[in-house]
């Protein structure tokens, strides 16, 4: 008799807070790929006390799919693009290219925007002054997502089109500026619109709300 074979785990942090794991997660959801998610509350004793299972960085997310152990969000959306058949990136190697270099670009920078605005998927209407480099941070992601929809809108509402890992990369700065009610150009603000209005984001930030 075969053993059942084991789903693959998410191991994922606070959904109103983690924005790292709300990446991973919007991959895979995205991507089509089955799995069970563990959350561990952040910054508490159950946290400290469970990670070590799953991450050898005790940060989250991680991917657990039998014998191989993933640490990291852009690890993970990777992993999933492979495992789906490379749905993941648009396929033309050149738009490819692109949605790599602004995936890498949101997963190295963007310091500034990230300490003035945390993520609170859940939380509207708050009110936090930007320093100058968030601020510029805040138009660089303004002329990335407007690049990306002016060439791409024709083939639907994502920045490539049809959804990509650039997506998931960029997903929770989509929430931060709903958040904090950022001031964006209308062909950005028209992006976080058509996102917000995906049913899985939808699903994460009701989530959230717990």
């Amino acid at each position: 008799m075969s053993l059942p074979k084991l789903v693959p785990t998410l191991i994922l942090g606070t959904k109103n807070l983690s924005s790292w794991s709300l990446r991973a997660w919007l991959a895979l959801k995205k991507l089509g790929i089955a799995f069970e998610e563990v959350e561990l509350p952040l910054d508490t004793p159950e946290y400290f006390q469970r990670i070590d299972r799953y991450s050898p960085t005790r940060r989250v997310p991680a991917f657990v799919d039998g014998d191989i152990r993933i640490w990291d969000s852009l690890a993970i959306c990777e992993y999933a693009n492979d495992i789906s058949g490379g749905k993941g990136w648009p396929r033309d190697r050149a738009e490819r290219a692109h949605a790599r270099s602004i995936s890498a670009e949101m997963h190295s920078g963007f310091q500034a925007l990230r300490t003035c605005w945390p993520m609170q998927a859940a939380t509207l209407d708050l009110n936090v002054a930007l320093t100058e480099d968030a601020v510029a941070d805040v138009a660089r992601i303004d002329r990335i997502w407007q690049d990306c929809r002016n060439r791409h809108a024709a083939r639907g509402p994502w920045l490539f089109g049809e959804f990509s890992i650039a997506d998931a990369m960029y997903a929770p700065v989509v929430l931060r500026f709903n958040s904090y009610d950022a001031r964006l150009s209308a062909t950005a603000q028209q992006y976080v619109t058509a996102a917000l209005a995906d049913v899985d984001l939808r699903a994460w930030i009701e989530a959230a709300k717990n």
